[in-house]
């Protein structure tokens, strides 16, 4: 089975470091999908991986917002269904201050990056 979502979130991260360093340099992908034996899966839960978790958070505050965090699915035509732990995780962010967001491939998420790089930066506190 391809993995399209991986590699179109590969590229997605090779247009955010080529096209907006400053950003690539606040922004990750938390790896806590996957295949994995189920003693390292057990182990990295004991050690806070957590289901659902978004795939990736821009930390750069915005508009009010603390970040950009999003859940990340391939392109249409993949159908990859969003997972209630993933649903919840998207919107128990959006209540904590991020904006929280589902994209379906790396234009929809390019979009939704420049938006949100758009939108007004956030007072420093001295």
């Amino acid at each position: 089975m391809r993995d399209i979502e991986g590699k179109e979130q590969a590229d997605l991260f090779r247009w955010l470091h080529g096209n907006y360093p400053d950003v690539y340099r606040h922004a990750f992908h938390v790896p806590n999908g996957g295949h994995r034996h189920v003693a390292v899966a057990n182990k990295l839960k004991q050690q806070g991986v957590k289901a659902g978790v978004p795939d990736i958070f821009i930390m750069m505050p915005r508009g009010g917002y603390h970040g950009l965090v999003i859940e990340f699915k391939a392109s249409p035509p993949a159908k990859t269904q969003v997972s209630a732990n993933q649903k919840e995780w998207l919107n128990r962010l959006a209540d904590q201050g991020y904006l929280a967001v589902l994209c379906r491939g790396i234009e929809a998420a390019k979009q939704q990056i420049q938006d949100y790089l758009m939108l007004t930066e956030n007072k420093k506190i001295a």
